[in-house]
């Protein structure tokens, strides 16, 4: 079949057989996925990867349990058998579970979604991709130093058709473009590495091939070239309490570890413990907890243009939604579905639920985790500063199981004395509490540093399930936390 094709009868039909087989509750979610990525590495071209998947997920509730099956086949006798499975598995549980699943109401729709794109990337031709990514590496190759050098471009193209037993009808279309490069070099024992414009394959959005021309891989290579190689003979930062100002390649990792992760709705009710451990931010807390500062608010955006965590409809069939997370320093939201919403008594999911892919039940998952911005210009946050540092992109980090006591690593740091920039910083070592952290913060730079980045790989569940998040992020500042050298 075409990618763009949607057998939108099949999954109505199937509903229909779910509906007189007596559920009280099903919806079907048929998927296919094109994906598409390029390596290219100290000149070599890696193997490609090019691979299509494609099938139905089918999830009943009776009797307040869930069951779920999927088959990657259409034919009638395949479909019948996975919704067999998926009513005998619900059944099954209905025996042992305790406590009935109640679901949060939400208004049915017949919808039609499309995302924006210029260039469909699957018609840029392969060699026209290769050959920008081999420009692009060859630009940062050279000084002895540089061992490796690797740049990357990363597409999907998903069709996605949704029905429920309520009567919802929504077909949604995606592309999503990324790229990007890394450069390790090393001298002696010291070994550094820089990426561009962000680590852990983080330049990922909703938009087309233009996307990645907008990167401008060509023009960050000699960038990052010159900070490598200034990064093996700078010395890390003197351990202490300092001020830190984090530009927004780094506030992504720090809102993606310490406020999307607690604000899941199914962690801080305890249904992610076996895994991926809890959350601090436990019910009682909604409302009063004081999560940061009075200048941080931190909003759950899914309708944010070209966010990685963009959609039309959740996999429950819930709208796209802005919801407040954290509202002038207090916590007040969660991301939810209709489920946990149901069980905390709100009155409507927030829309966070949704699948990799159609093997797999859906669960509650960031969309796009924003911090707003403020209004000071990066001169106004440095101005006052006698002594501190600012540090980019993400290398490392840790976080416990409540999401409380963390530690990250960045690339790279620079200096900053009386108010100005000097000289870089390797290894850079900061920790903190998380409402500690977040009340220190004392400047949020304005909407012109504010800066949409795509992650491509937040785990979560049991099989894991890897899923497209985004993070918006101006730069920010923090008095009195601690930094250290990483080693």
């Amino acid at each position: 079949m075409s990618v763009e094709r949607i057998p939108t009868a099949i999954v109505l039909q199937l509903v229909k057989d779910l509906t007189r087989r007596g559920v009280d509750y099903a919806d079907v979610r048929f998927e296919r996925i094109l994906h598409e990525s390029l390596i290219v590495e100290n000149s070599q071209v890696k193997p490609i990867s090019l691979f299509e998947t494609a099938g139905v997920g089918i999830r009943v509730l009776i009797r307040g349990s869930w069951g779920f099956a999927s088959t990657p086949h259409l034919a009638p006798s395949f479909l019948r058998r996975a919704s067999a499975q998926a009513i005998d598995i619900a059944k099954g549980s209905s025996s042992i579970n305790k406590k009935a699943v109640r679901l949060a109401p939400v208004e049915p729709v017949h919808a039609s979604v499309r995302s924006s794109w210029q260039i469909d990337p699957f018609e840029v031709p392969l060699s026209k991709k290769l050959d920008y990514l081999l420009w692009a590496e060859a630009t940062v190759r050279g000084p002895k130093p540089i061992k490796r050098v690797t740049a990357h471009m990363d597409f999907t193209k998903s069709t996605k058709c949704f029905a429920s037993t309520e009567g919802a009808q929504i077909e949604q279309r995606a592309i999503e473009s990324g790229a990007g490069l890394e450069v390790v070099a090393q001298q002696g024992a010291e070994v550094q590495v820089r990426s561009y414009p962000n680590s852990h394959h983080g330049a990922l959005a909703q938009a087309g091939f233009e996307y990645v021309k907008q990167l401008d891989l060509v023009g960050g290579a000699k960038t990052i070239q010159h900070e490598v190689l200034q990064l093996l003979r700078a010395t890390p930062p003197k351990a202490g309490q300092t001020t830190l100002i984090l530009d927004p390649t780094q506030m992504v990792m720090q809102l993606h570890e310490s406020c999307g992760h607690p604000t899941e709705l199914d962690r801080a009710l305890g249904q992610e413990l076996s895994y991926a451990g809890g959350s601090f931010l436990t019910p009682e807390r909604l409302g009063t907890l004081r999560y940061g500062s009075k200048l941080i608010t931190i909003v759950a955006d899914a309708t944010a243009p070209g966010g990685a965590g963009t959609f039309g409809y959740d996999d429950e069939g819930v709208p796209a939604q802005r919801t407040e997370l954290v509202r002038d320093g207090v916590f007040v939201g969660y991301l939810s579905s209709r489920e946990s919403a149901a069980r905390l008594g709100l009155r409507a999911s927030s829309g966070a639920m949704r699948a990799d892919g159609w093997d797999v039940p859906p669960l509650v998952r960031m969309t796009n985790v924003n911090l707003e911005p403020g209004d000071a210009t990066l001169g106004d946050l440095l101005h006052d500063v006698k002594r501190g540092y600012l540090l980019s992109t993400n290398k490392s980090w840790s976080i416990d199981d409540q999401r409380l006591n963390f530690q990250f690593t960045t690339e790279i740091g620079w200096e900053i004395a009386n108010g100005k920039l000097g000289a870089v910083v390797n290894n850079p070592l900061y920790t903190g509490i998380t409402p500690q952290f977040w009340q220190r913060c004392t400047g949020v730079s304005d909407r012109k540093t504010w800066r949409l980045w795509g992650v491509p790989n937040c785990a979560k569940g049991e099989p894991v399930q890897l899923m497209h998040v985004g993070h918006g992020a101006p730069y920010a500042r923090f008095d009195g936390v601690a930094i250290a050298p990483a080693r």
